[in-house]
């Protein structure tokens, strides 16, 4: 699969959040994220003090987690082209390659 396709099948599942109010989305990315979790609890993970990739980090951080794209979701909203972080279980180059794609969809027209 082609980055673009990838991109536009992520942008897809997204669709469904569509109409999702942003305090809904925030409310259940603080409450059910795994990495929420962590941070409430106080718990280090095990590769904390590995020198990871922003890839490598979100693939460790966000496996297993089920609100990935409830995640995502809420960052593109919010943070657009300037994301920064993990965040959805993509690296910040992930997402603002897939932003415009998502963005396009919204508007109804093609990625820019």
């Amino acid at each position: 699969m082609n980055p673009e396709n990838y991109y536009e099948v992520i942008a897809a599942e997204l669709d469904r959040y569509a109409k999702v109010p942003d305090d809904v989305l925030l409310e259940i990315v603080t409450r059910d994220g795994a990495c929420m979790w962590l941070w409430a609890n106080e718990e280090e993970p095990e590769w904390q003090n590995e020198n990871l990739t922003d890839r490598e980090l979100a693939v460790r951080l966000c496996a297993g987690c089920p609100i990935r794209n409830v995640c995502l979701e809420l960052e593109l909203r919010t943070a657009g082209a300037e994301t920064v972080g993990v965040w959805g279980g993509l690296s910040q180059d992930d997402r603002r390659a897939l932003y415009r794609v998502w963005r396009a969809r919204r508007e109804g027209g093609e990625p820019s």
